[in-house]
């Protein structure tokens, strides 16, 4: 079922900075990274929405995760392709493809196209850039 995506979110850095915790500033607006195997939704496997940590913007829902080994939760999709964007990254050396949040505009994480079939995607996402909302609290 296709849902609209919520209108964008437009704050100075400085906004950003004074509601983000500084890992979640990090991670979120500077498009940085938590070391592997240290996130808190790693391990999550209930029920339930993963949500931008920075905007609220439903992104992943718990039927799409799954243990990818490589140290950072991964998702085969987004819960709506409309609600992420999809960015070329030649940084660090790599040639990579960034997800953003399409609300807000903060970093989640990376694609790879070496997830299970049938889709062959994992999004490789920051458990810090997430909130994780139970199925009984939605």
């Amino acid at each position: 079922m296709k849902h609209d995506v919520t209108p964008e979110v437009h704050k100075s850095e400085e906004q950003w900075r004074s509601e983000l915790d500084p890992q979640r500033y990090h991670v979120l607006r500077e498009a940085g990274t938590e070391a592997p195997f240290t996130g808190s939704l790693l391990h999550v496997k209930d029920d339930g929405s993963y949500v931008c940590g920075a905007c609220g913007q439903t992104l992943f829902e718990s039927d799409a995760k799954f243990d990818s080994h490589c140290g950072w939760p991964s998702f085969t999709h987004p819960h709506e392709q409309e609600n992420v964007r999809l960015i070329d990254d030649r940084s660090h050396g790599m040639h990579r493809t960034e997800v953003r949040c399409k609300r807000c505009d903060s970093h989640l994480g990376h694609v790879f196209d070496d997830g299970p079939v049938p889709r062959g995607t994992r999004y490789c996402i920051n458990s810090a850039s997430l909130d994780f909302q139970p199925a009984s609290r939605r």
